[in-house]
């Protein structure tokens, strides 16, 4: 079954699933704690600070290339066309980014902002804002602002990420990646430049929406890659890397952080922006924590179980940097175990909006939990 397949939604089967798992109008706490699921542990807590105590499940990078992900067998609902609707959002995302920023002088930080921007991808994080917006009742233009935005941040954290002094990669989204075209200077510039445009972008681009809720958007954002968010990720996978005493609660943490609040980030914004309610925001808020997590988890099997032509970055990268990751800790049938759970939870949350516009949401978390690049 191909990826597009896996992704389709099945609408009466996750109707069915909803109607079961939440009667009443209390939302579901989406408890995607990997310690929680695999180990029972009364001091365990969710901290950056290194574990006291070994809780790591390691095996070898021998036997983690041998094992082949098998991507479970869907229904598919001829309903929503989960390609066509990836296509379209895709194609008016890239035309957006071209123009928000024009090839101009100076040209070479311009081009360097543009290289790395408009390098192809899978825009998951732009398609989940506009999802999100439109599933509240917003369209796609108020929500598109923002939908770059966050691309343009992503592309930041990118470039950045490859630097030396950080991952040194080579090989982004299948080209060089910025620093091998245009060297370290302007890259880090071109990062900078791209995270600075985000806000102002949001700001100058947005239509139709109340000031207040702008301010709410753009705080979200900010919050998801400051020093307690993103940048938080970061510090810490730095200062676990290499280290033999890295436990679940550190992983996940890194994760959460590095991750999943951008794509969560992503999805609140557009709910903020397309009108919804504070209960709303929250549902969809667990919904993207879940699936940002989720996005993790299965792109650390990816790194082992695919090559670099496959990805489009470098196979085998944190192996090779010595990072924790979840096949590394707990196995790749076990993390393929708490990927599927991340994507059950998820969908529970999407049970009291409409299901023929939560499709593109379930098929995103569909998609994210069984993409193979």
């Amino acid at each position: 079954m191909n990826s597009s397949a896996t992704a389709s939604l099945n609408i009466s089967t996750c109707v069915q699933s909803c109607s079961m798992l939440n009667h009443g109008e209390k939302a579901i706490l989406p408890s995607f704690s990997l310690t929680s699921f695999f180990i029972k542990s009364p001091t365990s807590q969710l901290s950056w600070k290194k574990s006291t105590t070994r809780r790591v499940l390691s095996i070898s990078a021998g036997l983690i290339k041998e094992e082949v992900i098998e991507k479970p067998k869907k229904d598919i609902d001829s309903t929503f066309n989960f390609n066509s609707y990836m296509s379209q959002k895709g194609i008016s995302v890239n035309q957006a980014l071209d123009k928000a920023i024009a090839l101009k002088e100076p040209f070479k930080i311009h081009e360097s902002m543009r290289y790395s921007l408009l390098a192809g991808g899978k825009r998951v994080r732009p398609v989940l804002c506009i999802a999100a917006c439109e599933l509240v009742g917003g369209d796609e233009a108020t929500a598109m602002p923002a939908a770059c935005a966050v691309e343009m941040i992503h592309t930041m954290s990118l470039i950045h990420d490859d630097l030396p002094c950080m991952d040194n990669d080579d090989l982004r989204r299948g080209k060089p990646t910025n620093h091998k075209v245009y060297g370290e200077s302007v890259a880090v510039l071109a990062g900078d430049a791209l995270l600075a445009l985000a806000f102002e972008h949001i700001a100058n681009a947005t239509l139709g929406v109340s000031p207040t809720r702008i301010v709410r958007v753009v705080s979200e954002l900010a919050k998801a890659i400051g020093s307690e968010g993103l940048v938080a990720g970061q510090i810490v996978d730095i200062d676990f890397t290499g280290a033999s005493d890295v436990g679940l609660d550190q992983l996940e943490y890194i994760h959460i952080h590095k991750t999943a609040v951008l794509l969560e980030s992503s999805v609140v914004m557009g709910a903020i922006l397309g009108g919804a309610t504070d209960q709303e925001v929250e549902k969809l808020r667990k919904f993207a924590r879940c699936i940002g997590l989720l996005f993790q988890v299965v792109d650390d099997i990816l790194d082992v179980t695919k090559s670099s032509e496959e990805l489009g970055k470098t196979a085998g990268k944190d192996l090779m940097s010595d990072k924790t990751t979840y096949p590394k800790l707990i196995g790749l049938e076990k993390s393929r175990e708490f990927a599927e759970k991340l994507n059950r939870e998820a969908q529970e949350q999407l049970c009291h909006f409409d299901p023929a516009k939560a499709a593109p949401l379930i098929s995103l978390a569909n998609y994210i939990a069984h993409r193979q690049n």
